[in-house]
């Protein structure tokens, strides 16, 4: 597994290290990736923008030295942000998955073929559970081909 969430510019040379030096086992005879990818995924992308503002601040909370709770969504959010902030998210949350859920299977599409990765783990700082249970739903349903649920 390989902490992609936090540090994404490294998840090809990881990965590419872990194949390069894997040694087979009994109980693992070839090499397994498994990667973390930041998830929101929400009927829109509108909607998913907005739930994504808690983990934008939650990013540049740790950036600043200023952990704290999950703070909840804030409209707006992304429109108030300097330059040197969305720069800073976006190579933070390079391998983030963010959307609408045609988006969300683009994306998710993209990072197994880009990884070529046996599994993904998400994370999901969504401040709703309920709402975070709906972004793993979403993510479940396109990943395995099924209907999008109907609560999305």
């Amino acid at each position: 597994a390989f902490a992609s969430h936090f540090a994404p510019a490294m998840l090809l040379q990881a990965i590419e290290v872990y194949r390069a030096h894997f040694k087979p086992s009994a109980e693992c005879p070839r090499p397994y990736v498994t990667i973390g990818v930041p998830l929101v995924a929400a009927p829109t992308d509108e909607e998913a923008q907005l739930l994504a503002s808690s983990v934008f601040q939650r990013v540049l909370g740790i950036l600043r030295g200023q952990r704290g709770k999950l703070a909840a969504p804030v409209e707006g959010f992304a429109a108030s942000l300097q330059p040197q902030e969305r720069a800073a998210l976006q190579d933070f949350l390079a391998c983030a998955v963010i959307g609408s859920p045609d988006a969300v299977r683009d994306g998710l599409n993209k990072l197994a073929e880009l990884t070529e990765c046996d599994e993904m783990m998400f994370t999901c700082d969504i401040f709703d559970p309920a709402l975070r249970l709906r972004s793993l739903d979403i993510a479940a349903a396109v990943r395995s081909g099924l209907p999008v649920p109907a609560s999305a």
